[in-house]
């Protein structure tokens, strides 16, 4: 994966998920996120990928206060709005610290799980001329396997960064990584795809 025509789309690392005092975080994601080390390897994927000239592009929960935003009737989101994660405008919505945006970056924000429904995401890609996205995010079984999907249906290889991704079970994770991601493109370790854009 050459740093030429490539993208790294950070996804859904926002406080109240990927922190210990974030509305999901605090439920045990947090804490895995810290085990694995997530938040440590995407913030060297990041720095990566801005010293070889690759983007990097956020998209995020964003949501009203009454979720009447969302079309989705599943029972996930009623047990998001109850517990108000990732309000728009509140500290749990921002983007963690360590993985925050740099003035200038793109944000995209969504209300749904796959990062290109809905948003300019994929028009964005396509008019930079971008064939090649890595995919870091939480969690690895919703958003970055949603991502990878319609990535591949539109064309672009697919990157999965495995140790910047993190489920709230990591027996989802893991089926994930090994069971279903492989057949929408690679999924490889941070240093790969930082030796890949180094290279």
């Amino acid at each position: 994966m050459a740093a030429s025509h490539s993208a790294l789309l950070i996804l859904d690392m926002q406080n109240d998920l990927v922190d210990p005092a974030g509305k999901v975080g605090a439920t045990g994601l947090a804490a895995i996120i810290e085990e694995r080390g997530v938040l440590r390897t995407a913030a060297g994927l990041i720095n990566a990928a801005r010293s070889t000239g690759v983007p990097v592009l956020y998209v995020g929960l964003s949501y009203r206060e009454d979720y009447a935003d969302v079309l989705s009737v599943a029972p996930r989101i009623a047990r998001m709005k109850a517990g108000q994660v990732a309000v728009r405008g509140s500290w749990g919505s921002e983007f963690h610290p360590l993985v925050a945006p740099q003035p200038g970056d793109l944000v995209f924000h969504k209300q749904w799980v796959n990062p290109f429904f809905n948003t300019a995401l994929q028009s964005w890609l396509s008019r930079q001329d971008v064939r090649n996205v890595a995919l870091a995010g939480v969690a690895t079984n919703l958003v970055v396997e949603s991502a990878a999907r319609h990535a591949d249906d539109a064309g672009f290889a697919v990157t999965v960064v495995e140790d910047a991704c993190a489920s709230p079970n990591p027996a989802w994770h893991d089926f994930a990584v090994s069971n279903i991601l492989p057949v929408f493109g690679a999924v490889a370790k941070a240093e790969q795809v930082i030796s890949g854009w180094r290279a």
